[in-house]
């Protein structure tokens, strides 16, 4: 009598527990380094552009306040929802110190999740390896989802955001078996299936707000999303290096 063993205990199977270990460290050592450039890069191209983005919706939100304020009794309303506004990070220091934080966490996050999908295609030999996962990683988690959704400076007018996150999550799962199909399926009804699975989402297209406006400059917006393009590729791109290069290192030193 044959057994037929459920996919997902084969990929538990495939990470035993010195795998399983060399994963976590690897993660941990490239999400730590690649947080910390995502981080470099940002405070240079991304939170500038972010700044600027602010002060436009800062800007326009006083004018629209000051256009439907008419007494005194009302500016007090105001200035007193403005006092309750939820708090967040200065600029400088303080906001560097929680995207670092951030990034490293998510960092860490993804490379676990990119370290479990390449060792279920077996261990890589070379960091160079880690480059075409990077780059599958930045297809999947960015170049996709942006070509529905690109990303938004503040003050920019949105779908419904429960809409939005549906189609981001809808997006990513498509693009991550339709890939998977593409380029690991034999057969080519197969392959024919993955490239349908990649087209689907644009085909049925991203929530779309009714009307398009911003209160910064296009000129700004573009920026924004040039800036954000360039640290997530640099992001993904390291981080499957990395990756690759400490999985390579650490079973190498485990023989």
């Amino acid at each position: 009598m044959t057994v037929v063993i459920p996919p997902v205990f084969r990929a538990i199977n495939v990470l035993n527990l010195s795998t399983f270990k060399i994963l976590v460290v690897s993660a941990l050592w490239s999400g730590l380094w690649t947080g910390l450039l995502l981080t470099a890069l940002q405070s240079i191209q991304v939170i500038p552009v972010l700044i600027q983005a602010e002060a436009y919706e800062k800007q326009a939100t006083v004018t629209v306040i000051t256009a439907h304020t008419h007494d005194d009794s009302k500016e007090t309303k105001i200035h007193d929802h403005h006092e309750a506004v939820e708090w967040q990070p200065g600029n400088g220091w303080e906001r560097t110190v929680y995207t670092a934080v951030t990034n490293i966490s998510l960092a860490v996050g993804f490379a676990l999740l990119l370290g479990a999908t390449i060792n279920l295609r077996g261990p890589v030999s070379h960091w160079r390896n880690g480059l075409l996962w990077g780059l599958a990683g930045y297809t999947v988690f960015f170049v996709a989802p942006s070509l529905g959704l690109p990303p938004e400076v503040p003050g920019t007018e949105a779908a419904n955001l429960h809409g939005r996150q549906l189609w981001w999550l809808m997006t990513v799962l498509m693009t991550t078996v339709g890939l998977w199909l593409l380029f690991f399926s034999k057969t080519r009804l197969n392959k024919l299936l993955g490239f349908l699975l990649l087209v689907s989402p644009h085909w049925i297209g991203a929530p779309q707000p009714d009307v398009h406006s911003s209160a910064a400059p296009a000129e700004l917006a573009h920026l924004f999303i040039a800036a954000t393009a360039f640290a997530n590729a640099a992001f993904w791109l390291v981080l499957g290096s990395l990756m690759a290069f400490f999985s390579s290192k650490h079973q190498v030193s485990k023989k």
